[in-house]
């Protein structure tokens, strides 16, 4: 399962341009890709993960702005169409699953 974090952060002001600086540190600190400036993707084990973290991410949410959350199979990750530089990019591979017994 897959983690989309999107954002639209006000940068007008230093303080304001500070945080949003500071949510996308915590992103990648977190795990996180950056899929675009303000787009950030990861993989999580299931839905516990998944809402564990939500939670994480909502306690370090800036003061203003607006932040949307998207979970999504694998299947529908390694569908998405990408295109870049005018060109089609391949396909996105899933990382490998770890399984333990």
């Amino acid at each position: 399962m897959w983690i989309l974090v999107m954002f639209d952060l006000p940068t007008d002001t230093k303080p304001q341009r500070k945080a949003a600086t500071a949510f996308r540190n915590f992103l990648l600190d977190e795990g996180f890709e950056r899929s675009q400036f303000s787009v950030y993707a990861r993989f999580v084990n299931g839905k516990e993960a998944f809402a564990t973290r939500v939670n994480r991410i909502e306690r370090h949410l800036p003061d203003a702005g607006d932040v949307q959350i998207l979970n999504f199979t694998d299947r529908q990750y390694r569908d998405i169409i990408h295109f870049s530089d005018q060109g089609r990019k391949r396909a996105r591979k899933n990382p490998e699953q770890l399984v333990m017994f």
